[in-house]
């Protein structure tokens, strides 16, 4: 066996705060590495129905490091006798984009949706991406049961695995991170305070007649994106959610929509005042940090936050909380945005049998349990769940608490020169906390802004 990895190879702003995927990497923080290649391994001599065969295999380097995907490649080989080619970079764009565009592929590519340089919706667009859809119908390498058997309803049959809105699959899900509200439990009964944990946004604002401290703030407007889309069915069901994913005008016009934008106004008068001035790549974790100094009650983010501020001072007494979003009314459905990475096979691979053959996998428990131990990386299976720590335990099983799951992202369209359409999505709450502009004029953006994305489907 020889297996190449390369290890970042310049200094890279880690991933962008354009999603609530900071299961990735530390959101807004900057990183650089070594820029080593280093060589693991030694010529395999194993058996097996794949020996002989090499696959090149291409993942992102994230915060949950490089030892879970070294041991899960070395696991395959063990089973199958192919090598595997692994390469790593914390911008592996700029590592595997020259290579395709050059005519060299990979056979197997771990890389989200949602980051700056958007090489997957790219390719997506250019129809370059190998249809998985079989790969749920196959037996997970060395069970007695289907990858479409292990994967948890929901994280396949969404605009994000099947982006082109029908029932083909070209991308599978794979790590996941629950995304809601974070607070401090000391200041709810639950932890031996005063406040009442709210399960509506009536109980949520009427908390603002009952302490001092302000209600609301995000670490920048970005990390609205997963919030907003669990607001989104929370209004207007499943179907209104997979409507507006396709920026279906009747639906961004609705009195459903106003509801949401009125709460949305609400949380802007009830947000932190400096969050705004704080809200980007530099300064984020001060508005992290106002949960922790109970100068903030609660703040959007994904379970990735723990982590980012496990140094960090805080109140006496702190311990996290987390919880979906309240529901509109009584007994109302509750959600909780899941953000979940991807991977995927470009067409121009040139060892596609071995490609899905690896990719079922990466669903055995052998390869889970591997993620989960090295990385701390969960994956959409079922039963995964029960075999994570208690700490782990409080946001993954958001949905065995009666909370629904909020599970994909806008449609692909063709590109709009001039649109930003992220902005409007999410960063005009700055404005509207600020006050230069209202809630209803952020409304009427946005359907301006799904019209026009609309008709570039």
């Amino acid at each position: 066996m020889k297996k190449v990895i390369a290890l970042g190879l310049s200094a890279v702003m880690a991933a962008s705060l354009a999603a609530c995927g900071g299961a990735t990497s530390s959101s807004g923080s900057t990183s650089t590495s070594s820029g080593s290649t280093s060589t693991s391994g030694s010529d395999s001599t194993a058996g097996g129905d794949y020996a002989g065969q090499t696959l090149k295999v291409a993942a992102i380097e994230t915060a949950y490091g490089t030892a879970m995907w070294e041991k899960v490649a070395d696991a395959f080989e063990a089973k199958t006798g192919a090598t595997v080619e692994l390469t790593m970079d914390k911008n592996l764009e700029d590592v595997i984009d020259p290579q395709m565009k050059g005519g060299e592929f990979y056979d197997v590519v771990h890389l989200a949706t949602g980051r700056e340089r958007a090489l997957p919706e790219t390719m997506l667009k250019e129809n370059a991406l190998v249809d998985l859809t079989d790969v749920l119908d196959m037996k997970v390498l060395g069970e007695d049961v289907t990858v479409g058997e292990k994967i948890i309803p929901g994280f396949t049959g969404n605009l994000t695995t099947n982006p082109y809105n029908d029932d083909r699959v070209y991308m599978m899900p794979m790590f996941y991170g629950p995304c809601g509200l974070f607070y401090n439990k000391a200041n709810f009964t639950e932890g031996g305070g005063t406040l009442t944990l709210p399960t509506t946004w009536d109980e949520f604002f009427a908390l603002a007649d009952q302490t001092d401290i302000p209600l609301f703030t995000y670490p920048t407007a970005g990390y609205l994106d997963a919030f907003i889309y669990a607001m989104i069915p929370e209004v207007g069901g499943q179907e209104f959610f997979n409507k507006a994913l396709q920026y279906d005008e009747a639906t961004w016009a609705s009195e459903e929509m106003g509801k949401m934008y009125e709460v949305l106004g609400k949380l802007a008068e009830n947000t932190e005042k400096s969050t705004t001035a704080n809200g980007n790549n530099d300064n984020f974790q001060k508005n992290q940090q106002l949960v922790l100094d109970n100068k903030a009650l609660f703040m959007p983010n994904g379970n990735w936050v723990i982590g980012e501020m496990a140094d960090a001072p805080r109140a006496e007494g702190f311990d996290w909380g987390f919880m979906a979003l309240p529901a509109m009314e009584k007994d109302g459905d509750r959600y909780s945005y899941t953000f979940f990475e991807q991977c995927w096979v470009p067409a121009g691979s040139s060892n596609q049998e071995l490609a899905k053959v690896f990719i079922s996998y990466l669903y055995s428990d052998e390869a889970a349990e591997i993620f989960a131990e090295e990385g701390g990386a969960v994956q959409p299976i079922a039963g995964m769940t029960d075999k994570l720590d208690a700490e782990q335990a409080v946001y993954y099983s958001v949905y065995d608490n009666g909370a629904k799951a909020a599970i994909g992202t806008f449609a692909s369209t063709k590109p709009v020169e001039g649109m930003n359409f992220k902005q409007i999505f999410c960063f005009t709450m700055d404005s509207v906390v600020n006050g230069t502009k209202t809630v209803d004029q952020w409304w009427s953006e946005m359907q301006e802004a799904c019209k026009t994305m609309a008709g570039a489907m």
